[in-house]
């Protein structure tokens, strides 16, 4: 945010300054927003189209500011929207408002509110039953949208358009809703007075017609047409029954999740697990019925609630994905959630969006999303490893072996992160280029730069147990893996806590793989290791000293603290098997 110049009085100005400082020094301080905003509505008395130039402009760039952080609070927008009506008139309120329906296009609140100063603004008919319209295909089929269809109704009762209101029942009475039955009633008492022709589809009627004719036919009587009429109103009356009955249905299964809803809107705090978790259970419910329309709005409104949860804008991407022909669709559900909701410290997101990037053939924007990442988050691991990876894919192995080069000289990556590329570099060489040795020589040269790196033993250790060996060759490859056992217990920095799970490791490929003296080492591993205090040679500190549970994968667990599945000694005293207490998940 840009330094304002306040128009108040002193004492306004010198609490604005200090409020717009408490913003700049944490823009994602909800509070902090809030009292600015405050703040700056109140200068001056309060500000209206004679305030000074400066309160307004400063208040107007303050809210500018405020919806851009946080664009889904429907309530603000309505306050900007009658702060504008205020000082500059309609127009500015309705560019404020439309601003707030592109922000928060599912709120039924909003375009309620829009439609009801178009009513009170604007005389031309058609013009604010437009806006009603564009309302409807955008909140329509909301649980909670009666006081949306309210509004739209109370505009045609005043234009005295009885057509049009019946014609907006009868949409009505077929979206399961939370008001669904007094529609209904209203519906089937304006039917009994509306020509046949609007009550139901002209192929409706006309079967209508058809079966009482066959009915009549027996009797060889020809009916006047008012008896005719008469029937048919009572059959289409019976129609609009079962209309009635399979709304009830549906709205009835919806009150399951609707009634577990807490927070039908945005706000920065948290969602308890259960509002998560109906949610899940609501969008299920919703996809297994098959109504794309409906699927769509659920997901659209399950995203206001839960914008700062990743996994729902991952969901929703992985089911417009499964739509034949959306692949705009989707690349707007990842970018909304990249750039407007899901906080950075979450990549995942924005990852996905640059592998749906990367498989549109849009490869540059898929390298561009990451280095927008690295931007923020300069060192994460994980974005590094996908550009690397993402470069060998495209570019080849040198590529993405340059990536982790640049990264690794880089002074905004920390040790750990470096630590944790030059694992991830010799695993390429590793795994990719199948350059064993290769790989080998880059752990070597680099142990001494990373002796307290947790990822960096892990993966030296591992990238030696997991060299395939004969009973021949294994007398090579053991003093190889004995080294990196030692070095990690004898010279490493590390946690005692991970040397000892590490030299578990160590303990179970003796017994799998050692040779016959293996047994002899083991025990006096296992005494060092999971003896009393008393002889106990790298520490007393209990493995699981910080309390944080264990990676089964023992190369993915980076800095929790360890490095895999926490020994039991209890278990050791019982003989049960060693791979089962070390390997499994």
């Amino acid at each position: 945010m840009a330094d304002f110049h306040f128009g108040g009085t002193e004492e306004e100005n010198a609490e604005l300054r200090k409020l717009h400082a408490d913003v700049l020094e944490d823009s994602d301080n909800f509070e902090n927003w809030e009292k600015l905003v405050r703040a700056a509505e109140s200068q001056e008395g309060g500000l209206n189209r004679n305030s000074s130039p400066q309160s307004i402009s400063s208040t107007r760039n303050i809210y500018d500011g405020f919806l851009a952080k946080f664009p889904l609070l429907f309530g603000y927008w309505k306050k900007y929207a009658d702060l504008e009506f205020s000082i500059a008139g309609t127009e500015a309120a309705e560019m404020v408002y439309e601003r707030g329906i592109a922000s928060i296009t599912s709120s039924v609140d909003l375009w309620t509110n829009y439609c009801a100063f178009k009513m009170d603004t604007n005389h031309d008919p058609d013009v604010i039953r437009e806006l009603f319209e564009r309302g409807a295909s955008c909140v329509g089929l909301d649980f909670l949208a009666h006081p949306f269809w309210d509004k739209y109704l109370e505009f045609e009762e005043r234009v005295e358009a009885f057509d049009k209101i019946f014609a907006i029942l009868d949409r009505i009475v077929h979206i399961p809703m939370h008001q669904y039955a007094r529609y209904f009633e209203r519906y089937r008492q304006l039917a009994q007075n509306r020509p046949l022709e609007e009550l139901v589809p002209v192929e409706v009627l006309a079967r209508f017609r058809a079966e009482l004719e066959m009915q009549n036919a027996p009797m060889k009587v020809e009916k006047a047409p008012i008896e005719i009429e008469r029937d048919l109103r009572l059959r289409i009356d019976s129609h609009h029954l079962e209309i009635f009955t399979r709304t009830q249905t549906e709205t009835t299964k919806r009150w399951t999740y609707e009634s577990e809803i807490k927070r039908p809107y945005f706000h920065v705090t948290d969602l308890d697990e259960g509002q998560l978790a109906n949610w899940r259970k609501y969008l299920d419910f919703e996809e297994a019925e098959g109504d794309y329309s409906r699927i769509q709005f659920l997901y659209e409104r399950c995203l206001v609630t839960c914008a700062y949860y990743d996994e729902f804008w991952l969901r929703y991407a992985r089911w417009m994905q499964a739509q034949e022909g959306k692949a705009e669709e989707v690349r707007n559900i990842f970018q909304r959630a990249s750039a407007l909701y899901v906080p950075i410290a979450q990549p995942a997101i924005r990852l996905q969006y640059a592998y749906f990037e990367e498989m549109s053939g849009r490869v540059d924007v898929a390298q561009a999303i990451h280095e927008a990442i690295l931007f923020n988050l300069p060192g994460h691991v994980e974005t590094i490893v996908s550009w690397a990876n993402l470069q060998r894919r495209h570019e080849g192995l040198n590529a993405a072996i340059e990536i982790y080069k640049i990264h690794i000289d880089s002074p905004e990556c920390d040790s750990h992160s470096k630590a944790a590329l030059v694992a991830e570099w010799a695993r390429l060489l590793w795994k990719i280029k199948g350059a064993t040795e290769e790989a080998r020589q880059v752990f070597h040269k680099n142990q001494q730069a990373y002796l307290d790196s947790r990822h960096f033993w892990i993966n030296y250790l591992l990238f030696e147990l997991e060299q395939p060996t004969t009973g021949e060759t294994e007398s090579v490859q053991y003093p190889r893996i004995k080294q990196v056992a030692d070095d990690i217990r004898l010279h490493s920095h590390l946690p005692p806590s991970t040397i000892k799970d590490l030299t578990h490791y160590y303990m179970v490929y003796l017994l799998e793989r050692g040779t016959k003296d293996a047994a002899k080492e083991y025990l006096v591993l296992d005494r060092e290791v999971n003896g009393p205090l008393s002889i106990q040679t790298i520490s007393k500190t209990k493995i699981t000293e910080d309390g944080k549970p264990l990676s089964a994968d023992p190369r993915l667990a980076m800095e929790n603290g360890h490095s895999g599945v926490p020994v039991d000694d209890s278990a050791t005293r019982r003989g049960e098997n060693l791979y089962a207490r070390f390997y499994q998940p």
